[in-house]
Protein backbone atom coordinates (compact mmCIF):
# COMPACT_ATOMS: atom_id res chain seq x y z
CA UNK A 1 0.00 0.00 0.00
CA UNK A 2 3.00 2.37 1.00
CA UNK A 3 4.21 2.11 -2.87
CA UNK A 4 0.77 2.88 -4.11
CA UNK A 5 0.86 5.96 -2.40
CA UNK A 6 4.27 7.19 -3.45
CA UNK A 7 4.58 10.06 -6.00
CA UNK A 8 5.69 8.53 -9.42
CA UNK A 9 9.00 10.15 -10.89
CA UNK A 10 10.27 9.91 -14.54
CA UNK A 11 13.58 10.80 -15.16
CA UNK A 12 14.04 11.90 -19.20
CA UNK A 13 17.64 10.95 -20.37
CA UNK A 14 19.19 11.17 -23.48
CA UNK A 15 22.07 13.11 -25.38
CA UNK A 16 22.53 16.46 -26.35
CA UNK A 17 19.37 17.51 -28.95
CA UNK A 18 17.67 14.31 -28.99
CA UNK A 19 14.67 16.03 -28.28
CA UNK A 20 14.14 15.56 -24.74
CA UNK A 21 12.57 19.04 -24.09
CA UNK A 22 10.71 18.87 -27.19
CA UNK A 23 9.17 15.24 -25.57
CA UNK A 24 7.99 16.94 -22.41
CA UNK A 25 6.48 19.80 -24.24
CA UNK A 26 4.22 17.82 -25.52
CA UNK A 27 3.64 16.45 -22.74
CA UNK A 28 2.93 19.13 -20.65
CA UNK A 29 0.45 19.83 -23.62
CA UNK A 30 -0.81 16.36 -22.99
CA UNK A 31 -0.78 15.57 -19.38
CA UNK A 32 -4.22 14.35 -18.99
CA UNK A 33 -5.47 16.28 -16.31
CA UNK A 34 -2.06 15.59 -14.07
CA UNK A 35 -0.57 18.02 -12.29
CA UNK A 36 3.08 17.91 -12.95
CA UNK A 37 5.92 19.50 -11.52
CA UNK A 38 9.42 19.29 -13.40
CA UNK A 39 13.38 19.71 -12.60
CA UNK A 40 14.73 20.93 -15.46
CA UNK A 41 19.04 20.43 -15.50
CA UNK A 42 21.20 22.14 -17.76
CA UNK A 43 24.95 21.54 -18.13
CA UNK A 44 25.93 25.16 -19.13
CA UNK A 45 25.48 28.45 -16.96
CA UNK A 46 22.87 29.99 -18.82
CA UNK A 47 19.21 28.45 -18.48
CA UNK A 48 17.59 27.59 -21.93
CA UNK A 49 15.46 24.50 -21.51
CA UNK A 50 13.59 25.96 -18.66
CA UNK A 51 12.61 28.63 -20.04
CA UNK A 52 11.44 26.78 -22.99
CA UNK A 53 9.25 25.23 -21.13
CA UNK A 54 8.03 27.85 -18.72
CA UNK A 55 6.60 29.09 -22.01
CA UNK A 56 4.53 26.63 -22.51
CA UNK A 57 3.05 26.36 -19.20
CA UNK A 58 -0.45 25.63 -18.19
CA UNK A 59 -3.24 24.87 -15.54
CA UNK A 60 -1.59 21.37 -14.62
CA UNK A 61 1.71 22.64 -14.99
CA UNK A 62 2.72 25.93 -13.80
CA UNK A 63 5.69 28.48 -13.94
CA UNK A 64 6.28 27.96 -10.75
CA UNK A 65 6.05 24.35 -10.96
CA UNK A 66 8.93 24.33 -13.30
CA UNK A 67 12.40 24.18 -11.54
CA UNK A 68 15.38 24.81 -12.98
CA UNK A 69 19.23 23.57 -12.19
CA UNK A 70 21.73 25.10 -13.66
CA UNK A 71 25.44 24.99 -14.12
CA UNK A 72 26.39 21.36 -13.67
CA UNK A 73 25.11 17.92 -14.67
CA UNK A 74 22.73 16.86 -11.71
CA UNK A 75 24.38 13.21 -11.52
CA UNK A 76 27.20 14.72 -9.66
CA UNK A 77 25.25 17.64 -7.94
CA UNK A 78 22.45 15.15 -6.30
CA UNK A 79 23.16 15.91 -2.56
CA UNK A 80 23.73 20.01 -3.71
CA UNK A 81 20.69 20.45 -5.79
CA UNK A 82 18.74 17.76 -6.86
CA UNK A 83 17.60 16.66 -3.11
CA UNK A 84 17.02 19.56 -1.51
CA UNK A 85 14.84 20.66 -4.31
CA UNK A 86 13.01 17.33 -4.57
CA UNK A 87 12.76 18.21 -0.56
CA UNK A 88 11.30 21.36 -1.41
CA UNK A 89 8.53 20.12 -3.73
CA UNK A 90 7.56 17.32 -1.12
CA UNK A 91 7.19 20.46 1.40
CA UNK A 92 4.17 22.15 -0.37
CA UNK A 93 1.27 22.26 0.14
CA UNK A 94 -0.37 20.95 -2.63
CA UNK A 95 1.95 18.02 -4.14
CA UNK A 96 1.87 16.96 -7.46
CA UNK A 97 0.47 13.71 -9.54
CA UNK A 98 4.05 12.80 -10.98
CA UNK A 99 7.07 14.64 -11.31
CA UNK A 100 9.23 15.26 -14.25
CA UNK A 101 12.95 14.97 -14.02
CA UNK A 102 15.14 16.12 -17.60
CA UNK A 103 18.61 15.53 -17.12
CA UNK A 104 21.32 17.51 -18.73
CA UNK A 105 22.21 15.91 -21.88
CA UNK A 106 25.84 14.56 -20.56
CA UNK A 107 24.30 13.10 -17.16
CA UNK A 108 24.51 9.97 -15.98
CA UNK A 109 20.57 8.43 -14.82
CA UNK A 110 22.14 5.87 -12.77
CA UNK A 111 23.37 8.28 -10.00
CA UNK A 112 19.66 9.98 -10.14
CA UNK A 113 17.92 7.00 -9.72
CA UNK A 114 20.47 5.51 -6.79
CA UNK A 115 19.41 9.29 -5.34
CA UNK A 116 15.89 8.15 -4.29
CA UNK A 117 17.06 5.69 -2.36
CA UNK A 118 17.69 9.00 0.56
CA UNK A 119 15.60 8.03 2.92
CA UNK A 120 13.95 11.53 2.91
CA UNK A 121 12.41 10.73 -1.27
CA UNK A 122 12.10 7.08 -0.94
CA UNK A 123 9.22 6.75 1.76
CA UNK A 124 7.62 8.74 -0.70
CA UNK A 125 8.67 8.96 -4.41
CA UNK A 126 9.45 6.40 -6.80
CA UNK A 127 11.09 6.24 -10.28
CA UNK A 128 8.25 5.31 -12.47
CA UNK A 129 10.85 5.00 -14.72
CA UNK A 130 13.87 6.12 -16.71
CA UNK A 131 13.22 7.49 -20.47
CA UNK A 132 16.19 7.82 -22.71
CA UNK A 133 15.58 10.03 -26.00
CA UNK A 134 17.96 8.82 -28.89
CA UNK A 135 18.27 10.55 -31.82
CA UNK A 136 18.16 7.76 -34.75
CA UNK A 137 20.32 10.11 -37.06
CA UNK A 138 22.90 10.49 -35.15
CA UNK A 139 23.12 6.88 -33.77
CA UNK A 140 22.45 5.68 -37.36
CA UNK A 141 25.77 7.89 -38.89
CA UNK A 142 28.01 6.15 -36.15
CA UNK A 143 28.72 9.45 -33.70
CA UNK A 144 28.14 6.58 -30.76
CA UNK A 145 29.51 3.73 -32.23
CA UNK A 146 31.77 1.01 -30.32
CA UNK A 147 32.48 -2.47 -30.12
CA UNK A 148 31.58 -3.59 -26.39
CA UNK A 149 32.78 -6.94 -26.68
CA UNK A 150 36.53 -5.20 -27.16
CA UNK A 151 35.93 -2.86 -24.83
CA UNK A 152 34.96 -5.51 -22.22
CA UNK A 153 38.28 -7.26 -23.31
CA UNK A 154 40.34 -4.62 -22.66
CA UNK A 155 38.92 -3.64 -19.26
CA UNK A 156 39.56 -7.44 -17.87
CA UNK A 157 42.96 -7.46 -19.42
CA UNK A 158 43.97 -3.83 -17.96
CA UNK A 159 41.49 -2.44 -14.68
CA UNK A 160 44.09 1.14 -15.56
CA UNK A 161 42.39 1.28 -18.92
CA UNK A 162 40.91 4.48 -20.04
CA UNK A 163 38.69 4.26 -23.00
CA UNK A 164 38.55 7.57 -23.86
CA UNK A 165 35.35 8.44 -25.85
CA UNK A 166 33.43 10.23 -24.21
CA UNK A 167 29.57 9.64 -26.21
CA UNK A 168 30.15 6.61 -26.68
CA UNK A 169 29.87 5.84 -22.85
CA UNK A 170 27.28 8.38 -22.04
CA UNK A 171 25.38 6.54 -24.90
CA UNK A 172 26.22 3.13 -23.48
CA UNK A 173 24.72 4.56 -19.70
CA UNK A 174 21.55 6.11 -20.69
CA UNK A 175 20.40 2.98 -22.30
CA UNK A 176 21.38 0.55 -19.92
CA UNK A 177 19.51 2.33 -17.09
CA UNK A 178 16.40 2.85 -19.45
CA UNK A 179 13.20 1.45 -18.44
CA UNK A 180 11.99 2.66 -22.32
CA UNK A 181 13.39 4.21 -25.47
CA UNK A 182 12.37 6.79 -27.40
CA UNK A 183 13.52 6.78 -30.89
CA UNK A 184 13.59 9.96 -32.15
CA UNK A 185 14.00 11.84 -35.90
CA UNK A 186 13.30 8.74 -37.97
CA UNK A 187 11.26 10.67 -39.97
CA UNK A 188 14.96 11.99 -41.30
CA UNK A 189 16.17 8.18 -42.13
CA UNK A 190 15.07 5.79 -44.36
CA UNK A 191 13.95 2.26 -43.48
CA UNK A 192 17.98 0.82 -43.70
CA UNK A 193 19.00 4.16 -41.76
CA UNK A 194 16.22 3.14 -38.59
CA UNK A 195 17.15 -0.71 -38.41
CA UNK A 196 21.17 0.11 -37.86
CA UNK A 197 20.19 2.59 -35.49
CA UNK A 198 18.08 -0.16 -33.85
CA UNK A 199 20.59 -2.68 -33.91
CA UNK A 200 22.67 0.02 -31.71
CA UNK A 201 20.16 0.31 -29.12
CA UNK A 202 19.46 -3.08 -28.89
CA UNK A 203 23.64 -3.62 -27.80
CA UNK A 204 22.57 -2.09 -24.92
CA UNK A 205 19.01 -2.01 -23.55
CA UNK A 206 18.20 -4.55 -20.68
CA UNK A 207 16.38 -7.28 -22.05
CA UNK A 208 12.47 -6.37 -22.05
CA UNK A 209 12.92 -3.09 -22.84
CA UNK A 210 10.77 -1.70 -25.89
CA UNK A 211 11.30 1.14 -28.13
CA UNK A 212 9.14 3.42 -29.67
CA UNK A 213 9.45 6.20 -32.17
CA UNK A 214 8.32 9.60 -32.37
CA UNK A 215 8.41 12.55 -34.67
CA UNK A 216 8.46 15.89 -32.87
CA UNK A 217 8.23 14.51 -29.33
CA UNK A 218 4.41 13.45 -30.24
CA UNK A 219 4.04 10.33 -27.66
CA UNK A 220 0.39 10.07 -25.47
CA UNK A 221 1.31 10.55 -22.06
CA UNK A 222 -0.18 6.95 -21.07
CA UNK A 223 3.22 5.41 -23.11
CA UNK A 224 5.78 7.68 -21.06
CA UNK A 225 4.14 8.04 -17.94
CA UNK A 226 2.86 4.75 -15.61
CA UNK A 227 5.45 2.51 -16.15
CA UNK A 228 5.88 1.17 -12.58
CA UNK A 229 9.57 0.05 -12.71
CA UNK A 230 10.43 1.41 -9.10
CA UNK A 231 13.87 1.43 -10.69
CA UNK A 232 15.04 2.50 -7.44
CA UNK A 233 14.68 -0.98 -6.28
CA UNK A 234 16.73 -2.50 -9.20
CA UNK A 235 20.31 -0.21 -9.35
CA UNK A 236 22.18 -2.82 -9.34
CA UNK A 237 20.66 -4.44 -12.75
CA UNK A 238 21.07 -1.41 -14.53
CA UNK A 239 25.00 -1.80 -15.24
CA UNK A 240 26.91 1.00 -15.88
CA UNK A 241 30.21 1.79 -18.00
CA UNK A 242 31.30 4.13 -14.59
CA UNK A 243 30.25 1.33 -11.96
CA UNK A 244 33.10 1.55 -9.19
CA UNK A 245 35.01 4.36 -11.18
CA UNK A 246 34.44 6.87 -8.15
CA UNK A 247 32.97 10.22 -9.05
CA UNK A 248 31.91 11.26 -12.56
CA UNK A 249 33.00 14.40 -14.00
CA UNK A 250 33.16 16.37 -17.23
CA UNK A 251 36.57 17.29 -18.36
CA UNK A 252 35.87 15.32 -21.48
CA UNK A 253 33.49 18.83 -22.42
CA UNK A 254 33.78 22.57 -23.03
CA UNK A 255 30.25 24.72 -22.49
CA UNK A 256 29.74 28.47 -22.85
CA UNK A 257 27.26 31.42 -23.91
CA UNK A 258 27.74 34.22 -25.60
CA UNK A 259 25.48 37.29 -26.82
CA UNK A 260 25.24 37.74 -30.82
CA UNK A 261 23.76 40.45 -32.10
CA UNK A 262 20.18 40.74 -34.20
CA UNK A 263 20.70 38.92 -37.51
CA UNK A 264 18.81 39.98 -40.47
CA UNK A 265 17.01 36.77 -41.23
CA UNK A 266 16.39 33.44 -39.68
CA UNK A 267 17.94 31.96 -42.93
CA UNK A 268 21.19 34.27 -42.57
CA UNK A 269 22.27 32.78 -39.01
CA UNK A 270 21.50 29.65 -39.52
CA UNK A 271 23.85 29.02 -42.27
CA UNK A 272 26.41 30.99 -40.17
CA UNK A 273 26.08 28.96 -36.92
CA UNK A 274 26.24 26.03 -39.43
CA UNK A 275 29.17 27.47 -40.74
CA UNK A 276 30.78 28.07 -37.14
CA UNK A 277 29.46 24.34 -35.71
CA UNK A 278 31.51 22.61 -38.73
CA UNK A 279 35.01 24.53 -38.88
CA UNK A 280 34.96 23.80 -35.03
CA UNK A 281 33.67 20.60 -34.02
CA UNK A 282 30.66 21.62 -32.13
CA UNK A 283 27.96 19.37 -30.54
CA UNK A 284 25.45 21.47 -29.82
CA UNK A 285 24.03 25.09 -30.41
CA UNK A 286 20.56 26.36 -28.50
CA UNK A 287 18.98 29.12 -27.14
CA UNK A 288 17.69 32.57 -28.49
CA UNK A 289 18.18 35.31 -31.15
CA UNK A 290 16.55 38.27 -32.04
CA UNK A 291 15.82 39.41 -36.08
CA UNK A 292 16.21 42.62 -37.16
CA UNK A 293 12.46 44.07 -37.99
CA UNK A 294 10.44 41.34 -35.77
CA UNK A 295 8.58 41.20 -32.81
CA UNK A 296 9.11 38.24 -32.10
CA UNK A 297 11.97 35.87 -30.50
CA UNK A 298 13.64 32.84 -32.38
CA UNK A 299 14.25 29.70 -30.52
CA UNK A 300 17.57 28.25 -32.42
CA UNK A 301 18.16 24.28 -31.80
CA UNK A 302 21.54 22.49 -33.72
CA UNK A 303 22.85 19.30 -33.30
CA UNK A 304 26.04 19.48 -35.36
CA UNK A 305 25.47 20.47 -38.38
CA UNK A 306 21.46 19.76 -38.22
CA UNK A 307 19.91 22.87 -37.09
CA UNK A 308 16.07 23.90 -36.64
CA UNK A 309 14.30 27.52 -35.59
CA UNK A 310 10.91 28.67 -34.92
CA UNK A 311 9.33 32.17 -33.12
CA UNK A 312 7.94 31.22 -29.72
CA UNK A 313 6.91 34.60 -28.24
CA UNK A 314 7.10 38.13 -28.03
CA UNK A 315 9.96 40.38 -27.36
CA UNK A 316 8.55 41.59 -22.95
CA UNK A 317 8.43 45.15 -23.04
CA UNK A 318 11.70 46.17 -21.75
CA UNK A 319 13.15 43.06 -22.43
CA UNK A 320 16.53 43.89 -24.40
CA UNK A 321 16.27 42.18 -28.21
CA UNK A 322 19.73 40.29 -27.70
CA UNK A 323 20.37 36.66 -28.75
CA UNK A 324 22.01 34.27 -26.12
CA UNK A 325 23.22 31.38 -27.37
CA UNK A 326 24.79 27.94 -25.46
CA UNK A 327 27.61 26.24 -27.01
CA UNK A 328 28.69 22.77 -26.48
CA UNK A 329 31.46 20.60 -27.28
CA UNK A 330 34.53 18.17 -26.33
CA UNK A 331 37.42 19.67 -24.78
CA UNK A 332 39.42 22.42 -26.40
CA UNK A 333 36.83 24.23 -27.83
CA UNK A 334 38.21 27.45 -28.95
CA UNK A 335 35.81 29.81 -27.13
CA UNK A 336 37.70 33.13 -28.63
CA UNK A 337 37.27 32.50 -32.42
CA UNK A 338 33.78 31.29 -32.27
CA UNK A 339 32.92 34.42 -30.25
CA UNK A 340 34.70 36.25 -32.52
CA UNK A 341 33.01 34.55 -35.43
CA UNK A 342 29.36 35.05 -34.28
CA UNK A 343 29.79 38.22 -32.85
CA UNK A 344 30.26 40.50 -36.09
Amino acid sequence: MSQIKKIPATIVTGFLGAGKTTLIRHLIANAGGRRLALIVNEFGELGFDGDLLKGCASDTCREEDIVELANGCICCTVADDFLPTMEALLGRAQLPDHIIIETSGLALPKPLVQAFDWPSIRTRVTVDGVVAVIDAEATSAGRFATDPALLAAQRAADPNFDHDAPLEELFHDQLACADLVVLTKTDLLDAGRIEAAQRQLDQFTRPGVKTVRASFGELPAAVLLGLGAAAEDDVAGRKSVHDGAGEHDHDDFDSFWLEIPQAVSPALLVDRLKSVAGRHDILRIKGFAAIAGKPMRLVVQGVGARFGHYFDRAWAPGEAMVGRLVVIGLKGLDQAAIRAELAG
